[in-house]
């Protein structure tokens, strides 16, 4: 797992924009970001050990938090050759045989799209895909309508990358008014650096940064 400790003159200046020490659960969405088997799984093209090893701290976060009543959402990242959810044209270069087989591995029927086998996921939990990094930036807006239904006001996030996803959303849902949590030992990237560069971001202007632990404290 990767290290999640954070500078304090960080915490400090972050905790003036992002700052959450109560949670409502009726109005809380946890979020698990494409926690897939094209990026957890040994095998897959994307498989990555720092994915593996957050498993049982997710487990632990949507067992936990769905038993207070927060809505757990599990998001697919998806390849779609058709507009709108197809990525713009230059976006992959489809002669080249590792992006074959990572668009391959994405799109909908791949085995390797679907969730990994040993996620908690419960038939109650809403399962979307999405077509961008972030996970509001998708054509289908299907997150922004379930939250809005639901009338969540406060997004826990984790899965995988720190860096790209999981902080797209993060930004994503700072700038259109939700509350954001990111669990950094319930999160991965490829790299210690590429975790810990991101988490400095999100603390200093888009997210709190809660630990596990914490956050179920909250409930």
């Amino acid at each position: 797992m990767h290290p999640c400790e954070l500078p304090e003159w960080a915490i400090a200046r972050g905790r003036g924009y992002n700052s959450f020490d109560t949670i409502d659960p009726a109005r809380t969405a946890l979020v698990v970001i494409d926690m897939q088997s094209v990026f957890v799984a040994e095998e897959e093209i994307f498989g990555n050990r720092h994915a593996r090893a957050i498993v049982p701290q997710i487990n632990r976060l949507v067992r936990g938090l769905r038993d207070t009543g927060v809505q757990v959402i599990w998001t697919r990242q998806t390849v779609s050759d058709a507009p709108p959810l197809a990525m713009p044209e230059w976006q992959y270069d489809m002669t080249d045989p590792v992006v074959q087989r990572a668009v391959g591995a994405m799109q909908v029927g791949a085995a390797a799209r679907e969730l990994f086998p040993e996620m908690a996921l419960e038939p109650n939990d809403l399962v979307l895909d999405k077509y961008r990094y972030g996970a509001f930036s998708c054509p289908a807006g299907a997150l922004a309508k379930a939250l809005e239904l639901a009338g969540i006001d406060t997004l826990i996030l984790t899965g995988t990358l720190t860096n790209v996803c999981v902080e797209s959303t993060a930004r994503e849902g700072n700038m259109r008014g939700y509350k954001v949590i990111v669990v950094p030992d319930a999160c991965a990237a490829v790299t210690d650096e590429e975790h810990l560069a991101a988490l400095l971001n999100l603390r200093l202007n888009f997210a709190d940064v809660k630990t596990a632990d914490e956050v179920l404290a909250l409930v």
